[in-house]
């Protein structure tokens, strides 16, 4: 018989968030908790909270989520970019901040996102790691409820938490912008803490807000359509046709401007398991969280962060494919069907090549559209822990998961993310170099290095400015390219979903 493991207390002397003080494993006796360590900038991490929330919901009662944030990169250990995500992703459970990984190695973790589950009793009774493991937990959570109550070794009670949104409600007109695109139409900004689209006019006016800023997957005309975390969009100018990123919902949308109507163009709103390259119908194919898109003739490149792969949809005929990418989470350049990318999240062409802001190797990538198609690592060390924040050439520099990426005049602008900086990249050399951020996350305007950005994720060119999704600091930042003054833009007419007073009549 295995010997029973008592699950090792907790460090009441670190951070906790969303609770009013910490939670230690003795006062939790009597119910079942599961540890959920996890980084913010995972995407197989983000895929488990919908999971977690359903079993925090089921079990209110008798079982307690704790997220043991065990960081990355160096920007996640920041509390604040902690609390940031927090409030971003909606998590109602507490977090623990795991300072130097001291939990993850009291519990011997070797990859996020794990789930230690521990008893009433104290005791570690098992653990799973990666996405899809939510009838597991269920089947489990269950189990260990029947067995405790027939001991009566089990607690009822609900445990009450102070939240980060209730201590910091989003009232920003703007929440978490996650992409920006600048078209002859208008700027079309992914209000992705808002689950909606926002349309403006350069100069702040609001054209259209596109989504009723609840969640949801729902077609129809502006005011009733439902998005989840929209990301990333392509405009289609002569069809007057907007493509979404609807990431959390992994589907793609379209938004018809003329008709002023929504509708789903590919994915079932359902998580692909497959990392296999495969393909089929637009509307019978699951996608695996799309988080940009290029378009290229009648064909729109994908990048599907979750499945790491780089996907095409044929607007002619709806049908979606792998393009390029195994489905393993690395850096491999080569052909196409060899070629591996890392939770790729940022799209651009310049119609002879793909350029992708590869994010978890903290890496540019190119694949070329014609003959001979090939993946190459432009700029970055291609090491899933090869980050930093270098200037330089090719394989020397380093950046720090970067999520934007925009071509313009031969270059390619980056959003640096976690260095909170903008960088411009030679596509033929792989020279980089930080134009845009002094590397502190925070909000100032001015000129070239003496301005800040709190996790910048989307970059888009128009004439002569670049316009920025300032992801953190719930803002879009614009850039006038002859000078480098950089600018926050203003929507005076802009509320947060809920916060708009009528007029009075």
């Amino acid at each position: 018989m295995t010997p029973r493991v008592r699950a090792p207390e907790l460090p009441q002397n670190y951070t906790w968030l969303n609770t009013a003080q910490p939670l230690s494993l003795k006062e939790l006796r009597g119910r079942v908790v599961i540890l959920d360590f996890w980084t913010y900038c995972c995407i197989n991490c983000l895929h488990i909270l919908p999971d977690l929330k359903y079993l925090e919901q089921k079990y209110p009662d008798s079982l307690t989520v704790i997220g043991v944030h065990s960081a990355k990169f160096d920007n996640e250990k920041e509390i604040e970019n902690i609390r940031q995500a927090i409030l971003r992703y909606d998590i109602e459970h507490p977090v623990l901040v795991d300072r130097d990984f001291r939990v993850w190695e009291e519990y011997a973790v070797r990859a996020w996102p794990t789930f230690m589950i521990i008893d009433p009793a104290g005791y570690v009774v098992g653990y799973l790691s990666g996405e899809g493991k939510r009838d597991t937990l269920d089947e489990l959570i269950q189990q260990l409820i029947n067995q405790h109550q027939a001991k009566g070794t089990i607690n009822f009670q609900e445990i009450s938490l102070t939240l980060e949104k209730q201590r910091q409600p989003l009232t920003t007109p703007l929440a978490f912008p996650g992409k920006v695109l600048a078209t002859p139409a208008g700027l079309f900004i992914a209000d992705s803490g808002h689950h909606r689209v926002v349309m403006s006019s350069y100069e702040g006016e609001i054209l259209q807000i596109i989504g009723t800023g609840k969640s949801g997957l729902t077609d129809g005309g502006f005011n009733e359509a439902q998005f989840f975390a929209p990301q990333g969009m392509a405009f289609d100018q002569e069809n007057q046709i907007l493509y979404v990123a609807d990431t959390e919902n992994h589907s793609l949308r379209q938004v018809d401007l003329k008709s002023q109507r929504v509708k789903i163009i590919a994915g079932t709103g359902e998580q692909s398991y497959n990392m296999r390259p495969h393909g089929g119908a637009g509307l019978e194919t699951s996608l695996n969280s799309p988080w940009d898109l290029v378009q290229w003739g009648q064909t729109l490149f994908i990048v599907m962060a979750g499945s790491h792969q780089i996907w095409q949809m044929n607007l002619e005929s709806g049908i979606v494919t792998t393009y390029a990418g195994t489905g393993a989470e690395a850096c491999m350049d080569g052909v196409l069907t060899e070629s591996a990318f890392a939770q790729p999240s940022g799209i651009t062409t310049d119609g002879e090549e793909l350029y992708i802001a590869d994010s978890e190797v903290s890496s540019i990538r190119g694949v070329r559209l014609k003959e001979p198609q090939q993946v190459r690592t432009i700029c970055g060390s291609g090491d899933l822990f090869g980050f930093g924040d270098v200037d330089g050439a090719s394989e020397n520099v380093r950046l720090q998961h970067c999520l934007g990426v925009e071509y313009a005049q031969n270059y390619l602008w980056v959003a640096d993310t976690y260095n909170h900086k903008i960088k411009l990249v030679s596509p033929s050399t792989g020279n980089c170099q930080t134009i845009l951020g002094d590397g502190s996350a925070g909000l100032k305007d001015g000129q070239g290095q003496n301005t800040r950005f709190c996790e910048p994720s989307g970059l888009s060119m128009m004439e002569n400015y670049l316009y920025i999704s300032d992801t953190n600091n719930h803002a879009i930042r614009r850039v006038d390219l002859n000078t480098f003054e950089v600018t926050t833009l203003e929507f005076p007419d802009l509320c947060a979903p809920d916060m708009c007073i009528p007029p009075m009549g």
